[in-house]
């Protein structure tokens, strides 16, 4: 009866099937395949004897690793650069796309969508060569202290400032974009809940609290559980453009480690344990918060 319920549903959506049909091949060759790869974190890898034909090592990848010099610093790196990230980022575009719900004038609220998307189409190259040059001995930072009794130095050199630079400028790149979803769900939410808090005397301020808020939870919610999952995964590129030997200390993160390790050192069974190590506590993250959020409030993905 499945199979024949399936063979109905297909005729009758066949062009959907074969709409669809590019995205599952590209999801196979690109996200399905490569994973065959992780048996390299067993083995100690080489090209000349393959995939195939390589030392079987077990565990020894994952325990050079954990007991390496740079274990706890790229770790440490990666939960701060994140929990910052999920800190100044995630609510700045629930408070951005709040606030631009309550402007009434329609050609002046384009206009600042309009100018609050446009960071995240530039070219992560332009932007980090903007940051560059505004952090430099002579960019605008520079000045600006100059101008307030400091001295110019190159702000993004020193490891304190690292941490900084990269999420104010993370939350410029995304706000706008970010609050896209968040406006979507805001017209969602019944008028009439607003009049009626309206004749009870709320202010604007109580019916965001009480109105506005619960009806976009099930979006806030859901996107903080995808937000969990990525909690691993630090802008790789950003990182990767921005950091230099000075600043290793505050800003190498996991996967800067695996590139360094990988492509650099040609130690391919080394960072494939480290990024395999990566993807595992990722996904466990995303289980985590999904179970206690479908404990807690009831809204989960699965």
């Amino acid at each position: 009866m499945k199979i024949r319920a399936l063979i109905q549903n297909y005729r009758s959506n066949r062009l959907l099937y074969w709409m669809v049909l590019p995205v599952v091949v590209y999801l196979l060759i690109f996200n399905y395949v490569p994973m065959g790869g992780l048996v390299m974190s067993f083995q100690n890898y080489t090209y000349a004897k393959g995939i195939l034909h390589s030392d079987w090592v077990g565990l020894k990848n994952f325990r050079d690793f954990f007991q390496g010099l740079f274990f706890i610093r790229t770790l440490r790196n990666t939960l701060v650069l994140s929990g910052l990230d999920l800190l100044f980022n995630f609510p700045s575009a629930i408070l951005f796309a709040l606030l631009l719900n309550e402007v009434n004038n329609l050609k002046f609220k384009k206009v600042i969508q309009t100018v609050s998307y446009m960071p995240h189409f530039i070219s992560m190259i332009v932007v980090a060569g903007l940051i560059l040059e505004f952090t430099n001995s002579t960019g605008v930072f520079s000045s600006i202290a100059q101008a307030l009794g400091g001295q110019a130095k190159s702000y993004i050199t020193f490891p304190q400032y690292f941490r900084t630079i990269f999420t104010v400028s993370s939350v410029w790149q995304s706000i706008g974009f970010d609050s896209i979803i968040y406006l979507a769900a805001l017209s969602g939410v019944n008028d009439e809940l607003y009049e009626a808090a309206c004749i009870d005397g709320a202010g604007r301020l109580k019916q965001t609290i009480h109105v506005t808020l619960p009806g976009i939870m099930p979006t806030i919610i859901m996107m903080l559980i995808l937000r969990c999952g990525a909690i691993m995964n630090v802008n790789f590129e950003k990182v990767l453009l921005l950091y230099s030997p000075s600043t290793y200390e505050t800003a190498d993160v996991i996967s800067t480690y695996v590139y360094r390790t990988g492509i650099v050192k040609q130690k391919i069974s080394f960072s494939t344990a480290v990024g395999m190590f990566n993807s595992v506590v990722s996904f466990i993250l995303v289980l985590s918060a999904n179970a206690l959020s479908k404990r807690y409030s009831e809204i989960s993905l699965f």
